[in-house]
């Protein structure tokens, strides 16, 4: 068997910046078991599968570990894919997922994502995440994933996890976000999953789902930009819209090829 794969760069317009993603077309669901075992071979944060069927898109997304209930920038890479590379002839894309209905439109070559709000709230840290940070947060929130309140950029660029102690906790499908004000930017962020393949993600459109209405309201805006601080970076451009946010990126596309089952 012989499928396509395109791999992305989300969050970026430049190429080994943003979060890269790979993107499988499909024409039926293969096991489960294969769909990992492709995303580990591709090493990536996450692979995104898909199958269209009319004008309604099936999207599930992998890590190299398990399967994710939400991905922002495996999405934003396979709206990419079907926009610029096969010509997807629709000016908004919906996509069934586990996470409900997902719309993506594209506006002078930014792709805003439509994902569901997740306003986190006030959470117990487990003692093993609290020990693991070399920087205590100000505060702690939660809703899928961890989030850690801090109180400058600084402390977000220069938080060290210790891995022992921090991989002692499974919060599958969950992870960590760190958080602060951002210098240039209304917010900062980076984000960690304890017990994957790929400690800390290089830019997580879904931690955004928490950060947007929580920044909204915090700093009194519905519209923000904001930037993941990891070592590749990305840049969001983010709106509150009560029980939905709107995330936008951009995308570079790294290579297109082939994989042979």
């Amino acid at each position: 068997m012989t499928l396509d794969i395109y791999q992305i760069d989300s969050f970026t317009d430049e190429t080994f910046c943003g979060n890269p993603a790979c993107v499988v077309p499909l024409k039926e669901w293969l096991p489960d078991d294969i769909l990992l075992k492709i995303a580990m071979e591709n090493a990536v944060p996450e692979t995104a599968f898909f199958i269209i069927e009319n004008s309604n898109i099936k999207l599930r997304w992998f890590t190299p570990d398990i399967e994710m209930d939400l991905c922002g920038h495996a999405t934003l890479a396979t709206a990419h894919v079907l926009f610029s590379i096969l010509n997807y002839p629709h000016k908004k894309i919906e996509f069934s997922t586990t996470s409900g209905i997902l719309k993506v439109t594209v506006e002078n070559n930014i792709y805003i994502l439509d994902f569901p709000s997740r306003m986190p709230a006030p959470a117990y840290l487990p003692e093993a995440i609290v020990n693991s940070l070399n920087i205590k947060p100000i505060d702690v929130l939660k809703a899928r994933d961890f989030v850690l309140i801090y109180n400058s950029q600084k402390d977000i660029e220069n938080i060290v996890i210790d891995r022992v102690l921090f991989d002692s906790i499974n919060l599958s499908p969950g992870g960590v976000i760190v958080t602060s004000k951002g210098n240039d930017y209304d917010f900062v962020s980076r984000f960690f999953t304890p017990q994957a393949t790929i400690l800390e993600d290089p830019v997580t459109g879904s931690a955004h789902c928490s950060l947007i209405p929580y920044w909204s309201k915090k700093l009194r805006k519905q519209k923000m930009t904001a930037k993941q601080l990891s070592q590749r970076g990305g840049v969001l451009f983010c709106e509150n819209k009560d029980d939905r946010v709107l995330i936008g990126g951009m995308a570079k596309t790294y290579f297109k090829g082939q994989i042979m089952i």
